[in-house]
């Protein structure tokens, strides 16, 4: 019997999200406005020129909100994570969480990770409904879609897809003849999750050069290979994450075959917890 404590990240973001938390940790809310540059709670609050929404404030967001989240929870309730995971930039939260880096460390490292991947423009992805990860590869194959990768193994019932953004418009469509139930193209502008951002993983591989991480205590598994990070293993694993796929389902059954059975959404939405009740 153990408790997983789960973050999300992109996609997750809403207006008004943070606003009970930003009065409470009015430190913190400070030390994030002077590494940003600008003030977290009006991002969240107000949305100026639709910026919560642009991966570069999307992703510092998301990790704040995640992090004030988890000190809220862990305050208020008895209750303390023997696992920690986080989807993409959630995974972020969960080092934090497992003892990986302090607050202002883990900003620093995903504010630029945000601005990365902001600049890496020309890509495109798409969730596909109704299908997983091996009939979603084995239909691109069919296809001849050999410039998209598989980006996310989410479920069972959806997988999404990341590559060249007029080839993921072209072939995304086509799977519905393979099988898809439905077929959203995602509001990104880049290849998330893919071969394409490995310029941009290697810009940050030499970012991440210039921190030390601390012991984890809690265990975080790692999205790129559903295995458990290592003290060792924390800056190739952050890299690694920018290009690889996001390994869920795999996340979510070896954690299940360890024991876990609570699996607890820690920050905004509710769509981590609607894929963990989708794998079995």
């Amino acid at each position: 019997m153990s408790t997983v404590f789960m973050f999300p990240g992109q996609g997750s973001q809403s207006l008004g999200m943070g606003a009970e938390l930003f009065e409470r940790y009015p430190d913190l809310v400070a030390e994030a406005d002077a590494i940003l540059g600008y003030s977290i709670k009006k991002l969240c609050l107000g949305n100026p020129d639709g910026m919560l929404n642009r991966t570069d404030h999307t992703q510092p967001a998301l990790f704040i909100v995640d992090v004030l989240s988890f000190l809220a929870r862990i305050e208020d309730e008895d209750i303390r994570p023997d696992f920690v995971i986080g989807h993409s930039l959630g995974e972020y939260a969960a080092l934090y969480a497992s003892g990986a880096f302090d607050f202002a460390t883990g900003l620093k490292l995903v504010q630029k990770r945000g601005a990365l991947m902001n600049a890496a423009t020309g890509g495109g992805m798409a969730a596909i409904l109704g299908m997983d990860g091996d009939a979603v590869a084995k239909a691109l194959a069919e296809l001849g879609a050999d410039s998209i990768d598989v980006a996310n193994f989410n479920s069972p019932r959806q997988t999404v897809i990341s590559g060249i953004k007029a080839d993921v418009e072209k072939f995304a469509p086509q799977m519905k003849e393979k099988g898809a139930k439905k077929v959203v193209i995602l509001k990104v502008s880049g290849a998330f999750h893919s071969r394409y951002m490995k310029p941009a993983a290697d810009e940050f591989e030499t970012f991440l050069a210039g921190f030390s991480f601390g012991s984890l205590n809690v265990p975080c598994i790692a999205n790129c290979s559903a295995k458990p990070y290592t003290d060792e293993s924390i800056a190739s694993n952050l890299v690694m994450q920018i290009y690889n796929s996001v390994r869920w389902i795999d996340t979510i059954k070896g954690l299940r075959e360890q024991g876990a059975d609570t699996f607890v959404e820690i920050g905004p939405g509710t769509v981590l917890s609607g894929l963990a009740r989708q794998i079995k």
